[in-house]
């Protein structure tokens, strides 16, 4: 599995064994798979009715099996849920809530599935090394998974070179009631762990950019950035719109059938 658990609290997902079924599951066909799990899933489909898959990887059979998030995504262009939870930062516990960034930052939400793992702490290390990047954007970072604020805590005291995170200039936010995750779409429900969902929630609270990847598939943070940087231009310049790649400093193109060609033909 891209993440699979190395403390008490999810030591469940860990064996010596490369075949041990790491994903508990009220049906009879649990899935055996190695350390190497890729994280596959059902594409997202408007019925939400599951479909299996079987596959092969190497010298490991896997048998079939299915992994779905619950209820409806939020979509883009509306508010986002509001929660309080228990965070860490500066290796102290805190409390944060979404409502109170309204009106005073763009806030980038990111979900991730467990903590002691592999393809996170690479994501949430990589937003801590360019967050003066997006503080100089308005932006504030908050990161969530399902574990515990105590799991969380450890974490950050590991070294990152023992798999640990170090010191975080943003909270990592606990969900350990699921409350979070499923509210915004990204729970698997069986697991008890969040996809790699996240949005970018604009100054009014409205959700104006969200993409989930599957368990074993890391983010971009450059692509993060240049995505909060073309909202942050096209709602300060209503007019206009960013085209494929956009980055500041670039042209921009006019919504319009006329206006438009003046950007098509300086390309």
């Amino acid at each position: 599995m891209a993440c699979s658990a190395a403390t008490t609290a999810t030591a469940s997902f860990m064996s010596s064994s490369p075949t041990r079924p790491l994903f508990p599951s009220s049906s009879s066909r649990n899935l055996t798979i190695p350390h190497s799990f890729s994280g596959l899933r059902n594409p997202l489909r408007s019925s939400w009715v599951p479909r299996s898959l079987s596959f092969s990887r190497g010298s490991y059979s896997r048998k079939s099996f299915v992994v779905k998030a619950i209820g409806d995504a939020p979509l883009v262009g509306n508010k986002a849920p509001d929660f309080e939870a228990e965070a860490v930062f500066d290796q102290e516990f805190i409390k944060v809530k979404l409502s109170e960034y309204i009106g005073k930052k763009y806030v980038i939400l990111f979900f991730y599935p467990l903590d002691f793992t592999f393809v996170c702490p690479t994501e949430i290390t990589a937003f801590s090394d360019r967050y003066a990047e997006f503080e100089k954007l308005n932006t504030e970072i908050l990161g969530v998974s399902t574990d515990s604020v105590f799991s969380h805590l450890a974490w950050v005291q590991t070294d990152r070179k023992s798999g640990g995170l170090g010191d975080l200039k943003y909270p990592l936010i606990s969900d350990v009631t699921k409350s979070i995750s499923k509210s915004f779409g990204v729970l698997i429900p069986d697991q008890g762990i969040a996809l790699r969902g996240l949005f970018i929630i604009d100054k009014e609270g409205i959700i104006q950019h969200s993409t989930i990847n599957n368990l074993a598939i890391g983010r971009s943070v450059d692509e993060t950035m240049r995505t909060l940087q073309a909202l942050q231009y096209v709602q300060e310049n209503p007019d206009e719109v960013c085209p494929a790649g956009w980055k500041p400093g670039e042209k921009s193109m006019k919504p319009d059938p006329k206006l438009s060609k003046e950007y098509f033909a300086a390309i």
